[in-house]
Formats: structure tokens, sequence, C-alpha cells
């Protein structure tokens, strides 16, 4: 019995003293991609409210793009820059849309990349910047997906405009890591707006959805 008893206060012991997990679900996931189709990608435009339009995506759709900064842009600490682009250029479907809560955007990038823990831990603040424009960006919890490697990235997007005039915006990324694929969500907001935002947690909800969708 002492022995028994020995062993369930070690098992507890570690259990307390264990790290709490990192904002990514899975560090090193499998080939999750298989049978993914990006295409399949259109089929979460149906979770957008009713009066949103859609347009295609832009000529550049990595995330820090779609938060708005410029071509010519730098990552600070430049390590992290990978987080913020993890299609690195690679060829992709999806789509945007635009309503009164701000503007989404689903992307599904043909780009085999996987997410490294240690990188995301020491990227935890980081800032980009382009020209007038700047951000300061922050790893947030993202969405569980099974099997699948997943990141949430927060930023806060400065731009100044002729006469020193200051524009701000807010963004959220969520990116999931499917092996040959590479999905991801991202809403932009105007903080000054008057108009009714999308519900919290939607850009999380729906990377969930894409994930699925493409998966199939």
């Amino acid at each position: 019995m002492r022995v028994v008893a020995w062993c369930l206060a070690v098992v507890a012991s570690l259990v307390a003293c264990s790290p709490a997990p990192g904002p990514t679900a899975v560090s090193n996931p499998p080939a999750a991609s298989a049978g993914a189709d990006p295409a399949r990608v259109d089929r979460v435009r149906a979770d957008l409210p009713t009066d949103y339009e859609f347009t295609p995506l832009p000529a550049r759709a990595e995330p820090i793009a779609l938060w708005g900064i410029g071509a010519q842009w730098v990552a600070d600490p430049p390590s992290c820059a990978g987080l913020g682009d993890p299609g690195a250029g690679a060829p992709v479907r999806g789509w945007s849309a635009s309503g009164p809560g701000g503007i989404v955007y689903a992307v599904v990038a043909d780009a085999p990349a996987t997410v490294d823990q240690a990188l995301v831990d020491a990227c935890g603040t980081w800032r980009v910047s382009a020209t007038h424009t700047s951000g300061a960006v922050g790893v947030v919890p993202s969405p569980p997906a099974d099997g699948v490697a997943t990141l949430g990235l927060s930023a806060e997007v400065t731009t100044t405009v002729e006469g020193g005039t200051e524009t701000r915006s807010h963004a959220e990324t969520f990116v999931a890591y499917l092996g040959q694929h590479v999905a991801y969500v991202t809403v932009v907001t105007d903080p000054g707006s008057s108009a009714a935002p999308l519900a919290p947690g939607f850009a999380y909800d729906l990377l969930a959805k894409t994930v699925a969708a493409v998966r199939g």
C-alpha cells in the first residue's frame, strides 16, 4: 500500500508541475491534408451575415498584407516574419467579404508548412512595419483542431497619412497548418466604427469551420 501511495503522489506532483500548453494545438502535426481540397474554402461563405459582399482575394493575400502592411515590410525581430506570412508566396485559393462589421478573408495556400512552437513562444509580441504603417502583433489562443497545429495572431495597425493624421485598425488572424496546405482566416475591423461588429470569436470559429470544410 505504501508503494502505491508513493506512486500516486509522484504522478500528482508531475501533473501539478507540468507547464500550461502554448497557443499552438500540435507542434508537429501529421500530414493531415492528403484528402484536403482548397476549393472547398468556398463552402464557409454561408457562415457570413447575409449583408456581406464577396469579392476575389487581393493580389497580396498573406496575413500581413491583409492587415494593411505594405509590400516592403520588415518584422522586429526578423525571426517572427514567418508567422505573418505562413504561405511564403505560394498560390492561394479563397475569398474576401466586406460588410458593416469589417472585412473577412478566408484563404488556403498550397504550401507545406509547419509551426515551430519555440518560435511561437519567442514571438509572443513583435512588430511589423512598412513605410507609413506599423503594427503591434501578439500571439493569442487559437481554435483546437484534431491532428492540426493552429496559431492565433492579433494585430493593432496604425497608418500615418498626409498631415500626420493617424488611422487605426484591428486585425485577427487564425492559422491552421494542414500538412501540404495552410489555411487562415483574417478579420479586419475599424475600432472607431459605429457599425455593429461581428460576433466575438467570429474569426476563431470560422477557422475551425474552414479546416473542416477543406479536409472534407
